[in-house]
C-alpha cells in the first residue's frame, strides 16, 4: 500500500486490507476513503468510482466494495494527508502570489 492519510506512516501489507485494520503508528482506520486510490475531493461524491455508495465520513472504516489502496508512488491525489479545506486554502493563496 502506501501511507496513512493521517500521519504519513508507511503501511505495508501482503494480505487484503480488512475493515478493522488500523495504522500501527496513529491507530486510525486504514480501509477508509482517504486511503483509497479512487478518492478525489474534487468530485461530487468525492470518489472516481461512479457507482460507489456515498460515505459520509471519509476517514472512518467502511464496507465499500471498490476500495483499492492508494500506492505510495504519487498516484493518490491526496497522498499528502491534507484535508480538502487545507488544499482549497493553499490553492486560494497561490492565486494571489506573484
Amino acid at each position: 500500500m502506501g501511507s496513512c492519510h493521517a500521519c504519513g506512516q508507511a503501511i505495508d501489507t501482503v494480505e487484503k486490507i480488512r475493515r478493522t485494520d488500523e495504522c500501527p503508528q496513529c491507530g486510525r482506520d486504514v480501509r477508509c476513503c482517504r486511503n483509497c486510490r479512487h478518492f478525489d475531493p474534487g468530485l461530487h461524491n468525492q470518489c472516481r468510482e461512479v457507482v460507489a455508495e456515498w460515505v459520509s465520513d471519509k476517514e472512518r472504516a467502511n464496507f465499500c466494495d471498490y476500495f483499492v489502496p492508494a500506492d505510495s508512488k504519487g498516484t493518490h491525489p491526496r497522498g499528502d494527508g491534507k484535508s480538502p479545506e487545507e488544499l482549497a486554502r493553499e490553492k486560494f493563496r497561490k492565486l494571489f502570489k506573484p
